[in-house]
């Protein structure tokens, strides 16, 4: 967790932020803890973005697309206020790493850690589902490895899956390396586009590196859409289950639920610390650490 500097909020509402967990073209991320003691996170917009009407209408988007999910795999809304001059969310806080950190320091992740990871994934985009939402940007970066699972955090893009929001057909917004192939085109998604994110996510923590490569966006989106991808490197147990969600065709892809049974068809998926491998384990637990940590201002007895 970095330290605040001096151009960082120190309070969001209720909440006196600790330190920042994170940054992105949106804003910040911080650990934020309320006078009871309750430790959330607490995503605060960057300044210049604040006086963008457009922007607030975005972000008031994505707090209502969280505040509609709720699951065991999903990070759900405890508080928010989208009218602040800064405006924040406040989610519960997962004692996690992400993904995408885990991998790059780490490596590939073990073929049972995997299995759990796409059980997991499965579990949350069936909660978002359920919910009418597509989330459209499930990705290594919004998917957090903690001791009891894996979770999907993140609805800043996410819009209903009748089609409304802000949005509209012909734009192309999202990650281009876990973009579904209508996706990239530009054209209406269904939840079944999440379910291609879903197979290039456990591709790229299977194999360490993207699965449709890298390099510019329009390279990388034309792969995912002209190329069938070299599953060769995945393990065995795993391959033809990631070949299904990466059809081209979304309806020949395997639903949510369908992914959980096929993983338990062969076990069982672990939801303990037990899933992860050691290095990672140790990340997280480090980052638990963060919830007894002292309060900001606060003195000892």
């Amino acid at each position: 967790m970095e330290q605040l500097g001096p151009t960082d909020p120190r309070q969001a509402g209720p909440y006196v932020l600790a330190g920042r967990l994170g940054a992105g073209g949106m804003g910040a991320v911080y650990l934020g803890r309320a006078a009871g003691g309750r430790t959330v996170a607490v995503k605060v917009v960057r300044p210049e973005l604040a006086g963008d009407g457009s922007f607030r209408a975005r972000f008031r988007q994505e707090v209502a697309a969280a505040r509609r999910v709720s699951g065991a795999f999903t990070a759900p809304v405890v508080d928010a206020d989208t009218e602040a001059a800064m405006p924040w969310m406040a989610t519960a806080f997962v004692a996690g790493v992400p993904l995408q950190r885990a991998v790059s320091v780490h490596g590939p992740l073990p073929e049972g850690t995997l299995r759990t990871l796409v059980a997991g994934l499965a579990e949350a985009l069936g909660e978002i589902h359920r919910a009418e939402l597509i989330h459209r940007d499930l990705k290594p970066g919004n998917v957090l490895l903690a001791l009891d699972g894996p979770h999907v955090i993140d609805f800043g893009i996410s819009r209903a899956a009748d089609g409304t929001g802000l949005t509209t057909t012909g734009s192309v917004i999202g990650s281009a390396p876990f973009m579904s192939p209508e996706q990239a085109l530009g054209e209406p998604l269904t939840p079944a586009s999440d379910v291609f994110s879903l197979g290039s996510t456990v591709a790229h923590a299977a194999l360490g590196r993207p699965l449709f490569g890298e390099g510019v966006a329009a390279a990388v989106l034309f792969r995912v859409v002209n190329t069938e991808p070299d599953l060769g490197g995945l393990p065995d147990g795993l391959r033809h289950l990631v070949a299904g969600c990466l059809a081209k065709n979304p309806a020949h892809r395997p639903t949510p639920h369908q992914l959980v049974e096929l993983v338990e068809r062969t076990g069982r998926p672990q939801t303990s610390g037990g899933w992860l491998p050691p290095g990672v384990a140790a990340d997280v637990l480090a980052v638990r650490r963060l919830l007894t940590a002292p309060q900001p201002g606060a003195h000892p007895g």
